[in-house]
């Protein structure tokens, strides 16, 4: 049977546990090419130089806290020096050393191999991820959170993943990248998916990779660089040219890393939509910026003078919650980053411990 992602997409995951079991029959190599695989390890081997401080006052919320069941591995392409050490017990080190009360689970862009899996191997990992996530929030009361993994592609097994995961499982919202190959969200395929979650009034999390397209279009620079928050912008867009986005107004959408290169752009976008896509009108009835205004963007890597300017201009403050990448980027590096930013001490506390739980109910518990 032919894979359940037939468009192959490059992308960046890793692994440990021994929560759940399935088979395997076929080991895929995969490439690691998602936010912070490749770029972001030196900048947290730096991090972990430092000596430790005090624990913190556990009052933070992490909205982008990646975890990597050992069940994952078995796929293929995944593995990496910050990835291979992942426990959950390294998951609440970090936390408890920086503050964080609750960190929400996640998985970062998959690789390339799991795209190659036929339907039933891939229903069978999917189950796997999400009920290894679910088991850590069990484990661990008022610790973790979960955005639920979802295969899309294979729609129908997603719907049914989707209806598993909310109604057994209790997760806080699901998980999907920027793209798949070169298959943006907006694809029409996606959308009985999207319609489901917007039914059930889900936050849908976007984590970004780089797609078939520009893997490697600069010799040299690793695809984190530029090509990852790039691709956050395109997978915004292709929402837009949609036409779908007035349809989905009960999904509440949570893009990565400041919403990547869109803070820069947004103005551009509303400006030049409006002139040269003569549908714009009926694409977004209230215009480019309305929709941007709407969006939460999660502060992973993100947390820089520039980009929380952007950010800042276009969107209230209260639609910026706080994310680390974690493995990939410190909790530490984040929290400074923050500071740094030219923000105000009354908007740094709400991105850290308030924002967030406008829209996910388990923290308000």
């Amino acid at each position: 049977m032919p894979g359940f992602f037939a468009h192959a997409p490059a992308g960046a995951a890793s692994a440990d546990c021994n929560c759940c079991s399935t088979s395997r029959r076929g080991f895929l190599r995969g490439i690691t090419l998602g936010a912070g695989s490749l770029a972001m390890p030196a900048i947290a081997r730096a991090q972990a130089a430092a000596p430790a401080g005090k624990p913190q006052e556990l009052t933070k919320i992490d909205t982008h806290h990646h975890y990597y069941p050992a069940e994952a591995k078995k796929y293929g392409g995944l593995g990496g020096p910050l990835t291979d050490k992942w426990t959950p017990r390294t998951a609440l080190d970090e936390m408890d050393q920086n503050g964080v009360k609750t960190s929400i689970l996640s998985m970062a862009t998959a690789p390339m191999a799991w795209f190659k899996l036929d339907v039933p191997e891939s229903r069978s990992m999917v189950r796997a991820i999400n009920d290894y996530g679910a088991r850590m929030v069990a484990d661990y009361p008022g610790r973790f959170g979960l955005f639920a993994f979802l295969s899309m592609f294979d729609v129908d097994g997603t719907l049914k993943e989707i209806e598993y995961a909310f109604e057994k499982l209790k997760v806080d919202g699901v998980g999907i990248a920027t793209g798949y190959g070169n298959v943006y969200p907006g694809d029409p395929k996606f959308f009985p998916i999207f319609e489901e979650l917007n039914r059930r009034k889900a936050t849908v999390y976007f984590h970004p990779t780089t797609q078939n397209c520009c893997t490697g279009i600069i010799p040299g620079l690793n695809d984190s660089v530029i090509e990852v928050p790039h691709d956050t912008s395109r997978a915004v867009m292709s929402f837009f040219m949609s036409g779908n986005m007035p349809k989905l107004r009960d999904i509440t959408f949570l893009w990565s890393h400041g919403g990547g290169t869109i803070p820069m752009l947004a103005e551009r976008i509303d400006w030049l939509m409006k002139t040269l896509v003569k549908n714009t009108a009926q694409l977004l009835p209230e215009g480019p910026l309305a929709e941007f205004k709407r969006f939460y963007y999660d502060t992973a890597n993100a947390g820089y003078p520039s980009s929380m300017a952007a950010l800042t201009k276009i969107v209230d403050p209260s639609h910026i919650v706080f994310g680390t990448d974690f493995p990939y980027v410190t909790t530490d590096w984040n929290a400074k980053a923050l500071r740094r930013a030219g923000i105000t001490d009354e908007q740094i506390r709400a991105i850290e411990t308030q924002n967030a739980k406008a829209f996910l109910p388990r923290l308000r518990a």
